[in-house]
């Protein structure tokens, strides 16, 4: 959710913040602007805002608009309507300060009550703004000391960037609980809310903790406390390049990631698989057998696709290591005053590693002294700091909003951390080679998948005009279903809901009618006849289906042939389908695929 850029360097700001905010892109906004430290004569700050894309506020920027140090911002609404007045970077009265903020200022209408009783003139509708007006009014010499000020005020969310006039030199940024990520060139700095803003121009990167500030100079960075004291912030190489950004000759970020699951899923096994005793290395972990022994419950927590892959992992992790495991909303799971066992292992799942949600149940869960791993996709993201230990994904830079790849990758980190567990307990030798083997399957089946595209397409384009649509699944099929749900929902904006099949003839069966299509996920597994049995329900009352399925069903309209791995992966492979399924409905009906509305692909507000 929403974007930040800055720079401070030599070379000319505006271009180099654009191509930033273009980057970020994908995170989803609905307004963008630029902020610059004037090079001309009459010198000060000079900002440009707009409702729209970049590429309008682009269109929109003077040709006398030189500088070389500036922040800029996309914004995700929250406080106030999308507009321009709304858009950041916000500025005080006189001009004099500009900032561009990710996440949420709490008390923000007791800043702004308080402001406006001193005569303060607000100009937008945000939270954002009273920022701006407190560093303004701070009578601390320096900037650092002015934000400082500034933030002993705020209660909240916040990942920051400050310009000030009267400090040319700098820009001060700040971050609790939203991502900063610092860029280290060569005699000049970047500043970015994602690394995929900075990849293009360094790959030496450091990421703020929460309660960490930082001063960017062309030649010079320091990081600090919010109380002053100096950290000793190391840089770290980013893994990804920025090709790995760019489309490839795909029309859309998603249908690039849809078939980069073969080389994606590659990855996340590379390394890992331990012939010798039929299990995995996870060196990451940081589990002795001994603890992994001792367990007694796994909970799963995420949010949106990450935790439909936590409701695949907790199946894995209860078949093959023998272990009681749940997923549970990470959103829910922070406000309902849980009980935290010590015997519990807890599993923070987010593709980002930012998501708020997730990352602040990692923190009450560390509060009260929980075991907590994560697995995530992004190096050294906020959730990999703070958990114990845990398994990277692996799944490269996903641009498009929706998750395709990292959702897959997640459930097969799962499948590889269910066997590692399993192998430890009671797991016998027999089946960790089945499951390697079936682990080694998978790219070369997820390539079978794929080269169905055609077919799929013709399916979804009949499928396009339904006013909505039905997803079920018994067991392993069930959490295929809910991700599929989804995946429908966000990109081609039908309504969709998915059902335990066994649930279907307790209520949802009176949506059934031929307008409603189901899409049924059918294993040939020891459910199958009772899965047939369902279809039979849906046909009695005129439902047309679509089977996802080993082998062709005849009370099926028709049916997506997926190969068949070891019952407990076959969710891996039906999800694929449904992923081009959701795409090609999307297609049909001209939707904005990469950046479907409303939505964010990073979440970090609550």
């Amino acid at each position: 959710m929403c974007g930040i850029v800055g720079y401070v360097g030599k070379r000319e700001v505006a271009p180099l913040l654009l191509e930033g905010l273009q980057r970020l892109e994908y995170r989803g906004y609905d307004s963008a602007g630029v902020a610059i430290h004037s090079s001309g004569r009459a010198g000060g700050i000079k900002a440009v805002k707009y409702k729209g894309r970049v590429r309008e506020l682009q269109e929109r920027i003077p040709a006398r608009f030189a500088g070389t140090t500036g922040i800029a911002h996309t914004r995700w609404a929250t406080h106030g309507a999308p507009n321009d007045v709304n858009a950041h970077p916000h500025l005080d009265a006189k001009g004099k300060v500009a900032v561009v903020h990710n996440g949420i200022i709490d008390n923000s209408s007791e800043l702004r009550a308080r402001l406006t009783a001193d005569g303060v003139e607000l100009a937008s509708e945000t939270d954002t703004e009273v920022l701006a007006h407190l560093v303004a009014r701070s009578e601390a010499e320096t900037l650092e000391e002015k934000v400082r000020e500034a933030l002993r005020h705020i209660e909240g969310t916040y990942g920051i960037a400050v310009l000030h006039a009267d400090f040319p030199d700098r820009i001060v940024v700040a971050r609790n609980g939203s991502p900063v990520v610092l860029g280290i060139g060569e005699k000049e700095m970047f500043v970015a809310s994602d690394v995929a803003a900075l990849v293009s121009h360094t790959r030496q990167v450091i990421t703020l903790d929460d309660g960490e500030m930082a001063t960017l100079k062309a030649d010079d960075y320091r990081t600090y406390t919010t109380d002053g004291s100096r950290t000793a912030a190391s840089p770290t190489t980013v893994e990804w390049e920025a090709e790995s950004y760019d489309m490839a000759g795909h029309d859309t970020y998603m249908h690039k990631e849809i078939a980069e699951q073969p080389e994606a899923v590659d990855r996340v096994l590379r390394g890992r698989i331990d012939d010798r005793f039929a299990t995995v290395k996870l060196g990451g972990l940081n589990l002795d057998a001994r603890e992994a022994r001792g367990m007694r419950r796994v909970k799963i927590l995420g949010c949106g696709s990450a935790y439909h892959a936590g409701l695949i992992g907790a199946q894995l992790i209860e078949e093959l290591a023998r272990i009681p495991a749940d997923a549970e909303p990470a959103s829910e799971f922070r406000y309902r005053n849980p009980v935290v066992d010590p015997d519990t292992l807890y599993i923070a799942v987010s593709q980002s590693g930012e998501t708020y949600d997730t990352l602040a149940a990692v923190q009450e869960l560390k509060r009260k002294g929980a075991m907590v791993l994560g697995v995530v996709n992004v190096v050294g993201s906020a959730i990999a700091r703070e958990t114990d230990g845990g398994v990277y994904v692996h799944a490269g830079p996903e641009v498009c909003v929706v998750s395709t790849k990292c959702f897959t990758n997640t459930a097969v980190a799962f499948a590889l951390l269910a066997l590692h567990l399993g192998r430890i307990r009671d797991l016998s030798v027999a089946d960790g080679k089945r499951i390697i083997e079936g682990l080694r399957r998978l790219p070369g089946q997820i390539e079978e998948i794929l080269a169905q595209e055609d077919r799929i397409a013709e399916l979804a384009t009949g499928l396009a005009q339904s006013p909505s649509m039905m997803f079920v699944g018994r067991v392993r099929g069930f959490p295929v279903a809910k991700e599929a749900s989804l995946k429908l929902k966000e990109v081609s904006y039908i309504h969709a809901e998915a059902y335990p099949a066994s649930e279907l003839k307790h209520g949802p069966l009176a949506l059934i009618e031929p307008a409603v299509p189901t899409v049924a996920i059918m294993p040939d597994d020891e459910l199958l006849e009772k899965n047939r049995a369902t279809l039979e329900e849906i046909k009695a009352r005129s439902g047309r289906i679509l089977a996802v399925a080993h082998r062709e069903q005849p009370k099926a309209d028709h049916t997506i042939l997926v190969p068949r791995n070891e019952p407990e992966l076959d969710p891996v492979l039906m999800g694929i389908p449904l992923q081009l399924l959701a795409y090609h409905t999307a297609l049909a009906l001209g939707r904005d695929i990469d950046k479907p509305r409303n939505l964010a692909k990073s979440v970090t507000v609550e």
